[in-house]
């Protein structure tokens, strides 16, 4: 028998501990949760393992790999699209072959035994056998009812309390027969309990349902998981404690690795601690489940609680009842009540105070003495930053609430006369709708009158700025490209570019501060309503004018494009055709499905496009990615260029256009140098800040991460603008894409994010230029140090989160992999001096 187990959910009732983790991730005694199911079901002899994922599904495989570390062999099923829980094993059915199986959450705690079902279902002689049990609270499962011969009867799914016919529901756990699988449909969204068991009765196919005796928690919220640690603990359920237990007068200490702590350490109840832990003088355990590399100081006093790992907790402090994530720094003398969530990434100052049930969110710095009584969903990064390059990203309706844009609206009238004009757009996003209209209200109250573009490409919305004297800057709204669950406000100045480091400084004080402006009645702003078609249209007359009459010179050229759902498919395929490219273009529908399944969509979307590219005999394909400024380029023998490779074939056809002429190129710090272009004159260095004019002095200004402006059009990214350029590029160079891509030379280039404080940021960046002497380097943005003619690195410190970002370029694999691995060493010891 195999075992399928869901693990794909999104884990959304129980943020903020699912911020960096998939909620079967979630350490339940020092061990993912997922994996104690595994290891119960490996008991009984189920050694084949055929995991579904989904949300973050990296960190599922990077754990388990193939399984072998745990004595088990697993497989991997990644839908491309939300299937629902029986369509997504219907994928799974080549993986399942000719055999009965048992599907399993991977979210959930239990200490049934499994072996009474498989019996149960075998003397069934059951096609699908449901495991049943009775709860307190069924509100939130299906409620079931089964007959003396344990048939079930009759389902409702998740029932109001004057709905309830029964206290026994389905726990999610089946065994199931393979022919069932050929009920299910293929490639649609089909579920278990609404679809598929109403489809088997009706198919006078009996459902055998078997009520398990035991423990059976589904860990849905935070309460709930501290509810399985409190179970754990006191011994309500049957749960193996891993580790060495060493008995003490009031308790029992379980752990893998042996310590000899202090004789004024109490232990009390069943503590469980993982490796490398400092447990100073007159600590007091009780009832507590401690992760890796924690250091407690003496006098503390925690109870009832789980830390992960990292976590630093200074003299004197008590706990109560908590959950502490990874990462956090506690100072003396703190006190937590009953129910404190303490997310990843926080530094709490000395004598803080938490009441009871308050969560903070991730990277958050509570000041010392602070009494904090409310959640900390939205607050001060490092230096009380809010901003990352002119946007703002939270997670939709929790961090980025209605308030919060709201606020943020009011920050940024603030720094607007009363009486100007913004221009506002948004995504399709149903999340970008509901912010940009708590924003409205915002900058109405500081007296700003705003054009409403509603729902447009972010290209248009930065046209119509940069083209309108009466406009003094803009915002747009849009759903996070790598993380669906997340939004992202981006505000813009007069000229349609990113708000600089100043601005962004000035309206983050008036944020935190509120120190907003409120008009009189008689001066609150005025929405002026615009269903952008005359905002499209001057976009799309002044881009086809801009690039007609080189492109008329050229021949006919065919292009495949893939939209992938984003807002320029309102505009992109009617300036092909205008310009008479012959053109395919895919996904120009919005499908908030496939969006969430953003890295199903990129894979999908270049095995796609490359294929119709090659099939059709297309020039070349494009695929424009959500957020309407990258672009991925496709040549014409349908190799999908990374984002490097990409790069250097747009500078290879500037280079070649007007030979002789010097063309102006701005790169970053860390985009490659190892290929020279005798034609092009390239800049490397900072450019967040620069203004239109500036810019504009450049022909291309680039990223590596596919982002192209092409200043003759405008100073602003335009992934639009810049498919076609490049269309154009290749036809009036008379060359093919396969071959520029040909010419390329290979060579290494890497980027690797090193964890790091923000402590430790400053010394790393002395480290590095001191290990830089002797040796040609650069600080024009970050540390750059040449190795030789041609090999590199470069440590920029990341603003935002607890790591360096280091940038490798090498003449091949070997050599990049001994400067990365010299350096790796180099960071460890800097780190531990």
């Amino acid at each position: 028998m195999k075992a399928v187990v869901m693990a794909g959910g999104f884990g959304s009732r129980i943020q903020p501990l699912t911020n960096s983790r998939p909620k079967p991730m979630l350490p339940i005694v020092n061990r993912p949760m997922m994996e104690h199911t595994m290891m119960t079901l490996k008991d009984i002899g189920i050694t084949e393992f055929i995991v579904l994922l989904y949300f973050k599904p990296d960190i599922i495989k990077d754990y388990f790999k193939d399984g072998s570390e745990f004595g088990i062999k697993i497989s991997y099923v990644l839908p491309d699209d939300d299937y629902g829980t029986a369509g997504a094993v219907k994928l799974a059915q080549e993986l399942i072959g000719d055999e009965n199986f048992i599907i399993i959450s991977g979210d959930l705690v239990t200490d049934f035994d499994f072996k009474k079902i498989l019996d149960f279902h075998e003397s069934k002689e059951s096609q699908l056998s449901i495991v049943l049990t009775s709860v307190e609270n069924p509100l939130q499962f299906g409620v079931v009812i089964a007959n003396e011969e344990n048939v079930i009867e009759k389902f409702l799914e998740k029932p109001s309390w004057g709905e309830v016919f029964s206290d026994t529901i389905n726990t999610g756990i089946y065994i199931i027969e393979p022919e069932i699988l050929n009920y299910i449909p293929e490639n649609k969204n089909f579920d278990f309990a609404k679809d598929l068991f109403p489809l088997l009765m009706q198919s006078n196919i009996p459902l055998m349902g078997y009520n398990l005796e035991g423990y059976w928690r589904d860990v849905g919220n935070p309460e709930s998981y501290r509810d399985v640690y409190d179970d754990i603990l006191t011994g309500r359920v049957n749960f193996k404690i891993p580790g060495k237990s060493e008995v003490y007068p009031d308790g029992t200490l379980y752990s893998d690795t042996p310590y000899q702590f202090d004789k004024s350490i109490d232990i009390i109840g069943n503590v469980v601690i993982g490796k490398n832990v400092i447990i100073k003088k007159n600590v007091k355990l009780n009832n507590v489940v401690i992760g890796d590399n924690v250091t407690i100081d003496s006098d503390s006093k925690i109870s009832n609680s789980v830390l992960w790992n990292d976590v630093v907790i200074g003299h004197n402090t008590k706990l109560n009842n908590c959950v502490i994530c990874n990462d956090n720094t506690i100072g003396k003398n703190v006190s937590a009540k009953v129910g404190l969530i303490l997310a990843e990434g926080c530094e709490i100052g000395e004598l803080s105070r938490f009441e009871q049930d308050v969560t903070i969110w991730p990277e958050k710095s509570i000041e010392s003495a602070s009494i904090v009584s409310h959640n900390l969903v939205w607050g001060s990064r490092y230096k009380n930053s809010i901003f990352q390059d002119g946007t703002v990203t939270g997670k939709s309706n929790i961090e980025l609430s209605c308030e919060m844009a709201t606020k943020l609206a009011e920050a940024f009238a603030a720094q607007l006369p009363i009486g100007s004009k913004v221009a506002v757009g948004r995504d399709y996003d149903k999340n970008s709708r509901m912010l940009k209209r708590a924003f409205l209200g915002g900058l109405l109250s500081g007296g700003v009158d705003v054009l409403d573009l509603k729902n447009t490409a972010r290209a248009v919305l930065r046209y119509t700025i940069s083209h309108d004297d009466t406009i003094v800057g803009g915002a747009h709204f849009k759903q996070a490209m790598e993380d669906p669950t997340s939004s992202q406000i981006t505000l813009f100045n007069h000229e349609g570019l990113r708000i600089g480091t100043n601005i962004s400084k000035d309206i983050e004080k008036a944020f935190f501060t509120e120190k907003f402006r409120r008009v009189d009645y008689s001066l609150v702003g005025e929405i002026h309503e615009t269903l952008h078609h005359k905002e499209c249209q001057s976009y799309k007359v002044a881009f086809e004018d801009s690039i007609r009459s080189s492109l008329s010179k050229c021949d006919t050229f065919s292009v495949a494009v893939d939209m992938m759902h984003s807002s320029t498919a309102d505009i992109l395929p009617g300036i092909l055709n205008d310009l008479g490219i012959e053109n395919i273009v895919l996904n120009t529908y919005h499908d908030e499905k496939k969006l969430f399944n953003i890295d199903g969509l990129k894979k999908n979307s270049k095995s796609n496009i490359s294929s119709i590219v090659k099939s059709l005999g297309c020039n070349m394909g494009v695929i424009i990615y959500p957020n309407e400024q990258y672009i991925r380029l496709v040549t014409d023998e349908g190799e999908v260029l990374d984002k490097i490779r990409g790069l250097l074939a747009v500078l290879h056809l500037i280079n070649m256009t007007d030979e002789g002429k010097t063309k102006k190129v701005l790169l970053p710090t860390w985009a490659p140098d190892i290929v020279e272009f005798e034609n092009l004159e390239i800049e490397r260095g900072k450019y967040a800040d620069y203004d239109a004019k500036k810019l504009k002095e450049y022909e291309l200004i680039a990223t590596v991460d596919g982002n192209y402006t092409f200043t003759e059009f405008g100073a602003t990214r335009d992934a639009m603008y810049a498919s076609i350029k490049i269309m154009e590029l290749v036809t009036c160079n008379g060359v093919k894409l396969s071959d520029v891509s040909k010419c390329i030379e290979k060579f290494d280039y890497r980027m690797i994010k090193v964890e790091c404080t923000q402590a430790l940021k400053g010394k790393m960046m002395r480290k590095f230029l001191e290990s830089a002497k002797g040796k040609k380097s650069s600080s024009i943005d970050g540390v750059k140090i040449w190795e030789n003619n041609t090999d590199w690195i470069l440590m920029i410190p990341d603003q935002y989160t607890d790591h360096i970002n280091l940038y490798i370029q090498a003449k091949d694999k070997a050599s990049g992999e001994v400067i990365y691995n010299s350096y790796k060493d180099k960071i460890a010891q800097w780190s531990q001096e």
